[in-house]
Protein backbone atom coordinates (compact mmCIF):
# COMPACT_ATOMS: atom_id res chain seq x y z
CA UNK A 1 0.00 0.00 0.00
CA UNK A 2 1.55 3.45 -0.50
CA UNK A 3 0.19 6.59 1.00
CA UNK A 4 -0.76 8.51 -2.59
CA UNK A 5 -4.24 6.91 -2.84
CA UNK A 6 -4.79 8.04 0.79
CA UNK A 7 -8.86 9.20 1.22
CA UNK A 8 -9.36 10.25 4.54
CA UNK A 9 -12.39 9.87 6.50
CA UNK A 10 -15.43 12.20 5.91
CA UNK A 11 -15.51 12.47 9.46
CA UNK A 12 -13.36 15.15 11.06
CA UNK A 13 -12.80 13.38 14.43
CA UNK A 14 -11.76 10.25 12.66
CA UNK A 15 -9.14 11.96 10.54
CA UNK A 16 -7.80 13.69 13.16
CA UNK A 17 -7.67 10.40 15.51
CA UNK A 18 -5.71 8.36 12.76
CA UNK A 19 -3.42 11.37 11.67
CA UNK A 20 -2.40 12.10 15.25
CA UNK A 21 -1.94 8.13 16.40
CA UNK A 22 0.01 7.52 13.20
CA UNK A 23 1.91 10.73 13.54
CA UNK A 24 2.75 10.19 16.62
CA UNK A 25 4.37 6.32 17.00
CA UNK A 26 0.79 5.50 18.58
CA UNK A 27 1.70 7.66 22.02
CA UNK A 28 -1.21 10.07 21.46
CA UNK A 29 -4.97 9.75 20.43
CA UNK A 30 -4.64 6.17 21.80
CA UNK A 31 -8.27 6.04 23.01
CA UNK A 32 -11.54 6.18 21.04
CA UNK A 33 -12.87 9.72 21.85
CA UNK A 34 -14.15 9.85 25.62
CA UNK A 35 -14.55 6.32 26.57
CA UNK A 36 -11.13 6.15 27.64
CA UNK A 37 -11.18 2.65 25.78
CA UNK A 38 -7.52 1.81 23.27
CA UNK A 39 -7.97 1.59 19.81
CA UNK A 40 -5.77 0.19 17.05
CA UNK A 41 -5.30 1.83 13.78
CA UNK A 42 -6.98 -0.19 10.60
CA UNK A 43 -6.09 0.20 6.84
CA UNK A 44 -7.33 -0.90 4.15
CA UNK A 45 -8.05 -0.79 0.15
CA UNK A 46 -11.48 0.50 -0.69
CA UNK A 47 -13.95 -1.96 -2.25
CA UNK A 48 -15.03 -0.40 -5.14
CA UNK A 49 -12.00 2.57 -5.95
CA UNK A 50 -9.17 0.47 -4.62
CA UNK A 51 -7.86 3.58 -2.54
CA UNK A 52 -6.15 3.59 1.24
CA UNK A 53 -8.92 3.83 3.79
CA UNK A 54 -7.75 4.00 7.65
CA UNK A 55 -10.14 3.84 10.36
CA UNK A 56 -9.57 3.69 14.48
CA UNK A 57 -11.58 1.04 16.16
CA UNK A 58 -11.76 -0.55 19.57
CA UNK A 59 -8.69 -2.68 20.68
CA UNK A 60 -9.64 -6.22 20.96
CA UNK A 61 -6.54 -8.29 21.26
CA UNK A 62 -6.77 -11.78 22.19
CA UNK A 63 -3.33 -13.83 21.55
CA UNK A 64 -2.02 -11.70 19.12
CA UNK A 65 -5.40 -11.69 17.02
CA UNK A 66 -7.27 -8.47 16.66
CA UNK A 67 -11.31 -8.69 16.55
CA UNK A 68 -12.72 -5.71 13.86
CA UNK A 69 -16.57 -5.71 15.06
CA UNK A 70 -18.64 -3.95 12.25
CA UNK A 71 -21.46 -2.21 14.94
CA UNK A 72 -22.01 1.04 12.78
CA UNK A 73 -23.51 2.39 16.06
CA UNK A 74 -26.53 -0.45 15.61
CA UNK A 75 -27.21 1.19 12.64
CA UNK A 76 -29.32 -1.52 10.31
CA UNK A 77 -26.43 -1.56 7.34
CA UNK A 78 -23.19 -2.69 8.20
CA UNK A 79 -20.03 0.33 7.86
CA UNK A 80 -18.13 0.88 4.35
CA UNK A 81 -15.26 -0.96 5.52
CA UNK A 82 -16.37 -4.15 6.13
CA UNK A 83 -16.74 -4.45 2.26
CA UNK A 84 -13.59 -3.31 1.96
CA UNK A 85 -12.08 -5.58 4.27
CA UNK A 86 -14.38 -8.61 2.90
CA UNK A 87 -13.07 -7.41 -0.84
CA UNK A 88 -9.19 -7.38 0.45
CA UNK A 89 -8.65 -8.91 2.65
CA UNK A 90 -5.08 -9.51 3.05
CA UNK A 91 -4.47 -5.73 1.98
CA UNK A 92 -4.58 -5.03 5.54
CA UNK A 93 -2.28 -3.29 8.10
CA UNK A 94 -2.81 -2.74 11.71
CA UNK A 95 -1.36 -0.13 14.30
CA UNK A 96 -1.08 -1.15 17.81
CA UNK A 97 1.67 0.64 19.06
CA UNK A 98 4.57 2.24 17.01
CA UNK A 99 4.40 0.81 13.64
CA UNK A 100 1.55 -1.27 11.14
CA UNK A 101 2.17 -4.73 10.41
CA UNK A 102 0.31 -6.51 7.73
CA UNK A 103 -2.60 -8.75 8.45
CA UNK A 104 -4.95 -10.94 6.81
CA UNK A 105 -8.82 -10.81 7.95
CA UNK A 106 -11.37 -13.04 7.88
CA UNK A 107 -15.18 -13.22 9.30
CA UNK A 108 -15.78 -15.53 11.83
CA UNK A 109 -19.34 -17.21 12.54
CA UNK A 110 -20.71 -19.56 14.95
CA UNK A 111 -18.82 -20.54 18.24
CA UNK A 112 -16.26 -18.81 17.13
CA UNK A 113 -18.14 -15.38 16.65
CA UNK A 114 -19.94 -15.83 19.96
CA UNK A 115 -16.41 -15.94 21.43
CA UNK A 116 -14.84 -13.23 19.73
CA UNK A 117 -18.25 -10.94 20.02
CA UNK A 118 -17.78 -11.86 24.21
CA UNK A 119 -14.58 -10.86 24.62
CA UNK A 120 -15.64 -7.64 22.62
CA UNK A 121 -18.48 -6.81 24.54
CA UNK A 122 -16.10 -7.27 27.74
CA UNK A 123 -13.88 -4.64 26.47
CA UNK A 124 -17.10 -2.18 24.85
CA UNK A 125 -20.32 -3.17 26.72
CA UNK A 126 -22.37 -0.93 24.49
CA UNK A 127 -21.62 -3.06 21.57
CA UNK A 128 -24.68 -5.52 23.63
CA UNK A 129 -26.89 -2.51 22.80
CA UNK A 130 -26.13 -1.98 19.33
CA UNK A 131 -26.70 -5.34 18.22
CA UNK A 132 -30.19 -5.15 19.96
CA UNK A 133 -30.93 -2.05 17.79
CA UNK A 134 -28.96 -4.05 14.69
CA UNK A 135 -31.69 -6.53 15.69
CA UNK A 136 -34.61 -4.49 16.04
CA UNK A 137 -34.03 -2.26 13.00
CA UNK A 138 -33.22 -4.52 10.14
CA UNK A 139 -32.47 -8.14 12.05
CA UNK A 140 -28.99 -7.08 10.97
CA UNK A 141 -26.14 -9.50 13.05
CA UNK A 142 -23.09 -6.97 13.71
CA UNK A 143 -20.52 -9.03 11.90
CA UNK A 144 -17.31 -9.55 13.51
CA UNK A 145 -13.79 -10.00 11.74
CA UNK A 146 -10.74 -11.55 12.53
CA UNK A 147 -7.37 -9.87 12.27
CA UNK A 148 -4.34 -12.20 12.30
CA UNK A 149 -0.41 -11.24 11.52
CA UNK A 150 1.16 -12.39 8.70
Amino acid sequence: MTEHDYIPSALAWVREQVDTYERSGGTEATTLRETGIPIIVVTMRGAATGAIRKIALMRVEHDGQYALVASYGGRPASPAWYRNLLAHPDDVTVQDGPAPFPVSVREVFGDERAEWWERAVAVFPTYAEYQISATASSGRVIPVLVATRR
